[in-house]
């Protein structure tokens, strides 16, 4: 039997790798005559740059630049050996793990570390830039990031604004004249898993804002802003960003640089798959283990479990699927995918979150022997 082990990372507790460690241990102890594939994974967000530099020819290049709250930072992108290409992670400069509580608020944080580390990029000579952009502890719609690379925004007297995410309702115009003109010319690829739009309810600001820190009124003033630069980009430059299918991930990231730079939004999860020949690995498999740290309504946008279970569905492949917490136990159109809540009730979250590779570690032996006939 071929056991494929592909889990995320759980947030804040567990890496994927991590994750990958308990797991394979667990299966090696139950199916000792087994084949296990392990492979850590990531939907094109956080973990990306893992993925690629154990797959892919290439390397890490470290670069000076800030986090979301614009701290000093030396952070890797991944520069690729056979074309003229890098992988952003936006977690990297722009990422929600790097804030602690009482730092985070989308209104004052900004994407302009992660331009910072895409000019290191285009100095090292890459015409290609993928960007990964799960994670973000930002919502200014990627223009701190088309800040640091020229683009000027500017208030009803001319003024020009320093972008965060409280900012935004400033602007008036958007002067793309003086982007770098190697960032112009560049193919832009936004790994983007999420199906979200840019606003409503199912928008950037309703559904994840609140992760970011922000509160019930926030919510609102970012919904506020959003529309407000909607409406500057449609009059100004004849883009409409309101509705573009995933436009809402990581705080409108998608939508404002397919809006000012046509960047293309592909799924961060079928790029990597491509990379490291996925496919393959599922299709042969006999049983499949994948995770994350929390499966909720939101991970059927396009998380990875979800990725997973939908490439498995052809074969009906028995996918198992553990987290460490659930408001789902079951996806009606993936009748293949079983999910696993590791905590126990009752558990704190601190609790949770600190003892998770011991709660993985006994929900795997639980719930393994039950697939032993497979």
């Amino acid at each position: 039997m071929k056991i494929l082990i592909l889990p995320d990372s759980f947030k804040g507790s567990l890496s994927a790798s991590a994750v990958c460690e308990v797991m394979e241990k667990e299966v090696r102890q139950f199916f000792p005559n087994s084949e296990v594939i392990s492979i850590p994974f990531s939907d094109g967000g956080e973990g990306a740059l893992e993925v690629l530099e154990n797959h892919v020819a290439g390397k890490r290049v470290y670069c000076s630049t800030f986090d979301a709250i614009h701290r000093t930072v030396e952070a890797p992108f991944f520069l690729f050996k056979e074309h003229p290409s890098a992988w952003v992670e936006l977690s990297q400069t722009a990422g929600l793990a790097q804030l602690s509580t009482a730092e985070r608020s989308p209104l004052k944080t900004s994407t302009y570390g992660t331009g910072v580390m895409i000019k290191a990029a285009l100095d090292k000579g890459c015409t290609t830039l993928y960007l990964g952009i799960g994670g973000s502890a930002t919502h200014d719609l990627g223009f701190g990031l088309l800040q640091a690379l020229g683009v000027g925004f500017f208030d009803q007297h001319g003024k020009e604004i320093k972008i965060t995410g409280g900012t935004l309702h400033h602007i008036h115009s958007i002067v793309m004249d003086t982007l770098d003109s190697r960032a112009k010319k560049a193919q832009w690829i936004v790994a983007c898993d999420v199906q979200n739009p840019l606003l409503g309810e199912s928008g950037a600001a309703f559904v994840y804002a609140r992760q970011k820190g922000a509160s019930a009124t926030e919510i609102n003033q970012l919904e506020k802003a959003g529309q407000h630069v909607a409406q500057i980009l449609l009059s100004q430059y004849q883009k409409n960003i309101k509705n573009t299918l995933g436009g809402g991930a990581s705080g409108g990231v998608s939508a404002g640089l397919h809006g000012l730079l046509n960047a293309q939004l592909t799924p961060g999860f079928e790029l990597l798959s491509e990379a490291i020949q996925l496919d393959n690995h599922i299709h042969s498999s006999d049983l499949i283990l994948t995770g994350e740290g929390q499966f909720d309504f939101q991970s059927q946008f396009g998380k990875l479990p979800i990725q997973v279970a939908k490439k498995a569905l052809k074969q009906k492949t028995p996918v198992l699927l553990f987290t460490g917490k659930s408001e789902m136990e079951a996806v009606p159109e993936l009748p293949h995918l079983s999910v696993f809540t590791i905590t126990p009730k009752g558990t704190t979250k601190d609790k949770a979150m600190r003892e998770a590779r011991h709660f993985l570690s006994l929900k795997l032996a639980e719930v393994l022997p039950n697939y032993k006939s497979l």
